[in-house]
């Protein structure tokens, strides 16, 4: 039987050196992007140009998930077969994050310019971690998910 050391570093061997770092560099840009929703939303307003509603709690709570996404993502890149399914919520979470902004953009208040913001903070990893979701779904193997 594998130590517990020897077994999480077969666990991370898994993913390549690439697909750690981003889901690294994805997790702290996460926790960054989700401190900023909640501390600097009156910049966000003002940047958008859309006027500041009397109840900021749901951008607050929204950057909340944000940051805890971020936890996630770096526990995916320490035990990514553990952590699969988490990591699976995070993709969906980029996914519809990317079609709420785009509709936002084109059919509601939100300028052409928040796009740039929105492939940098969601587009941009999606097919990235869907070649990471397919590499831990491989490894992983068909596991009965039925407890």
């Amino acid at each position: 039987m594998l130590s517990e050391e020897n077994e999480q570093d077969g666990n991370r061997a898994c993913l390549d050196r690439w697909m750690r770092r981003l889901l690294r560099f994805a997790g702290t840009f996460n926790l960054f992007a989700g401190l900023g929703m909640i501390v600097l939303y009156h910049e966000g307003y003002r940047l958008f140009g859309i006027e500041k509603p009397q109840l900021v709690m749901p951008l607050q709570l929204t950057g909340m998930l944000v940051m805890l996404f971020g936890i996630g993502y770096h526990r995916v890149a320490s035990r990514p077969v553990e952590n699969y399914d988490l990591f699976l919520l995070g993709l969906l979470s980029k996914t519809g994050g990317s079609i709420l902004g785009m509709y936002y953009v084109f059919w509601g208040p939100l300028p052409l310019f928040f796009l740039l913001f929105l492939f940098f903070a969601d587009i941009i990893y999606l097919p990235f971690f869907w070649l990471i979701l397919r590499r831990i779904a491989a490894i992983r193997g068909p596991l009965a998910d039925a407890d």
